[in-house]
């Protein structure tokens, strides 16, 4: 017997939020159905998917390696379903969107798909910079949409906007790491431990921000660029780090393994949205690029 669709859904929205609450919320049903769905998936395989700690749910070795697979076959049966449900429209011609490097890395393959699926007559080139490039390029109408972080984006009169998602911050470490294992856990108990600093796409800022309402600042012992660096640290227990739900993933490089848990602390989401020039005859065939693309968000 194999699991059904359904409960890879409910396994993967597990593994994902953390927290069997958060995941009845993601696929609306309720907590008992949750629980119950991810109960028959454990008796069927024989194998415990995830440990419960008064954090959340973490994933176990063999979790971890049902998550790789059970997020390709969810993928797959998206990609199938949207390939014949999907009708391709006939306008043409070239847009330009303009996109900062975390969308790049974390949003863009996939997103591509769909339009090239959906506007296969459509050159659509996309340009990746800094944030306030992105700004001026869509207000002078170089660049026809964007997409970019949104939580800190300045009042721009010429410029329309709108969220496309909202995606929780949340304590990163190693799984066995001592704050792991407490109740409860702040920014101030985050602050004893050594913080390993993603600088990339204003997150440095945002963490200025966030931890200076509190009157705190991270002991930070590493800082960098690149997630991967930053994951792979975590896992090898090098420090800790606050980071969002959508680059989440719950290994590194090297196949080690990377526990989150909220904070009891509020901490903003990393708010991902779209952005074009406000006027109003927009061209159509950016409307309908733009219409398209939130739909895909929901």
């Amino acid at each position: 017997m194999l699991p059904t669709l359904k409960q890879l859904q409910h396994f993967v929205a597990i593994a994902e939020t953390g927290q069997i609450s958060r995941a009845a919320l993601r696929c609306h049903v309720s907590q008992s159905s949750m629980t119950a769905s991810l109960k028959a998936l454990e008796d069927l395989l024989g194998q415990r998917l995830f440990s419960r700690h008064a954090s959340g749910m973490r994933l176990t070795d063999a979790g971890m390696k049902f998550l790789r697979h059970a997020q390709h076959i969810h993928d797959s049966v998206l990609d199938a379903v949207e390939a014949v449900t999907v009708a391709p429209m006939e306008i043409t011609g070239k847009i330009s969107l303009g996109v900062t490097e975390t969308i790049t890395a974390y949003v863009l393959p996939d997103l591509l798909q769909r339009v090239e699926r959906k506007f296969p007559a459509v050159e659509l080139k996309v340009v990746e910079h800094e944030r306030s490039e992105i700004e001026q390029a869509v207000q002078s109408g170089q660049l026809d949409l964007a997409l970019l972080l949104v939580s800190n984006l300045p009042a721009l009169t010429q410029v329309a906007c709108q969220t496309l998602l909202r995606s929780p911050r949340q304590l990163w470490a190693h799984p066995d790491h001592p704050l792991m294992a407490v109740e409860r856990v702040t920014l101030r108990d985050v602050a004893q431990h050594d913080y390993i600093l993603l600088d990339m796409d204003e997150h440095v800022s945002t963490v200025d921000k966030y931890w200076g309402q509190y009157g705190l600042t991270p002991s930070v012992q590493y800082r960098s660029r690149s997630i991967e660096a930053v994951r792979s640290l975590v896992a090898a227990g090098r420090g800790i780090a606050v980071l969002s739900d959508l680059v989440y993933r719950p290994w590194s490089l090297e196949g080690q393994r990377i526990a989150r848990r909220t904070l009891a602390d509020k901490v903003p989401s990393m708010d991902v949205g779209m952005v074009w020039r406000h006027e109003p005859m927009l061209d159509a065939n950016v409307v309908a690029l733009r219409d398209f693309m939130i739909a895909a968000f929901r």
